[in-house]
């Protein structure tokens, strides 16, 4: 994957992550603000204070996240964004620790 597929990918990502969020707020009791800098996504969680950072690697093209579970790290294969060490799919281990952390239940 070249450089700037990478970025459109995880562009969409982050896009796709940002869109969900804001329904979830919209149609649920999430308590949840997103903030966006470059790169980087901020998922705050008003109701107990914690956050998740999502945030793009260009340099080995993958795809962090920083959550009270841990750090994780995904890259893509074959459309599907997958945890380096263990194979789980990114949004499917997102919405996990948002539901846990949002005390929620959120399927991204």
């Amino acid at each position: 994957m070249t450089e700037s597929e990478f970025l459109a990918a995880a562009e969409s990502a982050l896009g796709k992550i940002e869109m969900a969020l804001e329904r979830a707020a919209d149609d649920t009791d999430l308590d949840v603000e997103c903030k966006r800098s470059g790169n980087v996504l901020e998922i705050e969680f008003i109701d107990n204070g914690s956050k998740i950072i999502v945030n793009s690697q260009a340099p080995m093209q993958e795809l962090w996240i920083a959550a009270k579970s841990g750090g994780f790290h995904y890259r893509q294969k074959g459309g599907v964004w997958l945890n380096t060490r263990d194979g789980s799919e990114f949004f499917a281990a997102l919405s996990t620790m948002i539901s846990s952390q949002g005390g929620v239940p959120i399927v991204l």
